[in-house]
């Protein structure tokens, strides 16, 4: 068969057409998140392969089912790849079903983890999760300031830092010898990860046995998660929680970690689904998971949602009881008088 892979573009409706149904044939339906689409015709125009990349993830990878066996996934992948690698995304990760392992495995993708026979997550790294687990060890090793004893972790957005995250932070420094904290690295949040992490840094640079960590690319946010191959919304939202779980008894287990705290979750669902999901994965991996109840301000948990609101409304003032000094200090900086303007043209500032 000859081919070339081409772009499909989203005003070619045949195209598009014919993407939608060879998704179908492979039992998947259309991500919300896609950035690109490739695909293979044949020689009478009909889509033969396809996939799609959104971020530095790839994605909605299918292969008609009268054209298997015909080596048509590699050029595909091929061309995503080259096409991520061009746009400087070196660092390339690919969700698939279970059984697809050995396929994307001859394409030079490596096994990071994996939900019973859900999802499978790889990248194309060969030292990649090993190397950043290698990395997180050898912190644990030269650490200074850290005493030895009890080690506890948390994994925060903080999009902003609150005084909701001050205590929670607190609560659990208070309760264990070292406390590791994974600020989630990826730059989807309204406020940038780099923003993120230095506000952290600087709200608990009091804390003495505090250890601030990025969580590189390894712990994923609903946006970026994919739900195309699973039923529903709550299944897709269970089967991330699961798969970050999964990671998490890993990097867990490089810095020694016993307990991971969780803040108490009143309003956002998917959050309270992770809590459910690490109460009854963890301990099973000795690992307890503590929930801390939120800090309050009249009455009302101190959440980043409700610092969002705030800044959309154009009410900073009003966030300085719910943020530490550190944080509404940046708030009139440049930079953050820079994501409070975008904050105010976005229609939602919530969490589902």
């Amino acid at each position: 068969m000859n081919f070339s892979v081409e772009e499909l573009r989203l005003n070619d409706a045949r195209g598009q057409r014919l993407f939608d149904k060879l998704l179908g044939e492979a039992g998947i339906k259309r991500d919300n998140n896609l950035d690109y689409i490739a695909g293979i015709y044949d020689a009478d125009y009909n889509l033969a392969a396809a996939g799609a990349c959104f971020g530095n993830t790839l994605r909605c990878l299918a292969v008609g089912d009268a054209f298997r066996g015909e080596g048509l996934m590699a050029p595909v992948v091929t061309h995503l790849v080259e096409r991520l690698t061009n746009a400087g995304q070196h660092h390339i990760f690919l969700y698939t079903k279970c059984e697809n392992a050995d396929v994307f495995s001859a394409l030079g993708f490596y096994e990071i983890a994996r939900v019973q026979d859900e999802v499978l997550l790889m990248e194309n790294l060969r030292r990649g999760f090993a190397g950043f687990l290698e990395d997180l060890n050898k912190e644990k090793r030269e650490g200074e300031g850290c005493a030895a004893g009890s080690v506890a972790a948390l994994v925060m957005n903080c999009n902003p830092f609150t005084l909701g995250h001050r205590h929670l932070i607190e609560t659990a420094a208070g309760r264990a010898d070292t406390l590791h904290i994974f600020a989630v690295a990826e730059n989807l949040s309204l406020f940038p990860f780099a923003d993120r992490f230095a506000l952290i840094q600087k709200g608990c640079a009091d804390l003495p046995n505090v250890r601030l960590h990025s969580t590189g690319s390894y712990m994923v946010s609903q946006a970026v998660f994919p739900s195309y191959f699973l039923r529903d919304e709550a299944e897709a939202i269970e089967a991330q929680a699961r798969l970050d779980v999964a990671i998490f008894k890993r990097i867990a287990a490089a810095v020694g970690a016993t307990t991971r705290f969780v803040g108490e979750e009143p309003f956002s669902v998917v959050t309270g689904i992770y809590n459910r999901i690490m109460g009854e994965s963890l301990p099973a991996a000795g690992i307890t998971c503590t929930v801390i109840p939120r800090k309050e301000f009249q009455g009302v948990p101190i959440s980043a949602s409700r610092v969002r609101k705030l800044l959309q409304a154009g009410d900073v003032q009003a966030t300085k009881e719910m943020v530490p000094p550190t944080t509404f200090d940046y708030f009139d900086s440049p930079q953050g008088r820079q994501v409070i303007a975008n904050i105010q043209k976005e229609r939602e500032v919530e969490h589902y």
